[in-house]
């Protein structure tokens, strides 16, 4: 089958790889439709490695992915060849005391799509999942709004860590693909006052035709005073979706004495920090958001109720063969890129 191989750091490849094995029990064969280019994708293709997860070359990359079921095996009762499916591409045991506990997305054992050791990515033409991974799409949604689902699931979740922020001050640093889809879950939940930072000017402004209260450059020296005129007493919450230090800075001075922190942007370094005055003085918590947890469908169902359009979100479509393109379009922030997928699908 074709896939775009990753053989180097910001070096993808053309190639062809070896069909995967038939579905076995309870699994189906996907033929991948589209794939979306993730943060953590990119932290791969520049530095091959997440923290202690180092990539071997060649891999293939990808796990946000929107496919046609293909064929499936024994067992399989919910879905049947020609279905259009989003994907969850974490696969937990089920058996450990996380997933016991309710806590799939820490799972001991957890293999996820492109992550070095565990599964391979999906920028290719076959995959094969459990059917507990996979999710039925509507026949009339894009294979770009299932592909959504992955990223938005996981702003789902930070969303329902936070609780009701109904008529709370809240801020999101950094208007990437992670950042605008958490607005959107945040406006889906109710109304709330949303400031967002964001250095990119076309990533500003779709945070403003998503609802943003306010947007500003953080590389603004008037910024913070023109959020402080808005709100006085701080930011109740802030959501860190850049993976930015400075960010992490921002946030501990926008938040009032009492409020909560979510990091959800990964770093490309190993370590954090954070100051450790502002921290203890206005007793603020951090809280670390991992992936999501089985909110996918909850994503699916929110999305068709509220009639959510991510379309307007993606911004750039390649082909499978111009995987370097997109990569480094996304990368180096060309082009107004906001979110790029990659089609695969006939």
């Amino acid at each position: 089958m074709k896939a775009a191989l990753f053989t180097d750091l910001r070096t993808m490849v053309p190639a062809e790889i070896p069909d995967p094995a038939p579905p076995g029990p309870g699994e189906v064969l996907l033929r991948i439709e589209e794939v979306g280019i993730c943060g953590s994708d990119l932290h791969y293709y520049r530095t091959g490695r997440i923290g202690s997860q180092v990539m071997s070359f060649p891999t293939t990359l990808g796990h946000e992915c929107a496919a046609t079921v293909e064929a499936v095996g024994e067992g399989v009762a919910r879905l049947r060849p020609g279905d259009r499916v989003a994907v969850d591409p974490a696969i937990s045991c089920g058996t450990c005391d996380q997933c016991r506990c309710g806590r799939l997305h820490t799972c001991r054992h957890v293999k996820f799509m492109a992550v070095a050791g565990q599964l391979p990515g999906c920028l290719c033409e076959f995959a094969v999942m459990p059917e507990a991974c996979c999710f039925l799409i509507s026949d009339t949604w894009t294979w770009g709004q299932g592909v959504m689902m992955e990223p938005f699931a996981i702003c789902l979740y930070a969303a329902k860590l936070a609780g009701d922020l109904t008529g709370q001050a809240v801020g999101i640093l950094g208007a990437g693909p992670i950042g605008l889809c958490l607005l959107t879950a945040l406006n889906a939940r109710g109304p709330s006052h949303v400031v967002v930072t964001e250095p990119l000017t076309w990533r500003r402004r779709h945070a403003q035709n998503l609802g943003a209260e306010w947007t500003g450059d953080p590389r603004d020296p008037e910024w913070e005073a023109e959020v402080a005129e808005q709100h006085p007493e701080g930011l109740d919450v802030v959501f860190e979706c850049a993976g930015e230090p400075s960010a992490y800075d921002d946030a501990l001075r926008l938040l009032r004495p009492g409020g909560r922190l979510f990091v959800l942007g990964i770093p490309e370094h190993d370590r954090m920090s954070f100051d450790a005055d502002l921290l203890r003085r206005k007793e603020l918590s951090i809280h670390m958001v991992r992936r999501q947890n089985d909110c996918t469908h909850e994503a699916l169902e929110l999305a068709e109720a509220r009639g959510i359009d991510f379309e307007p979100m993606i911004t750039h479509r390649f082909p499978l063969d111009q995987a370097q393109k997109a990569f480094d379009t996304v990368a180096d922030y060309r082009d107004g890129v906001v979110k790029a997928l990659i089609t695969i699908g006939r």
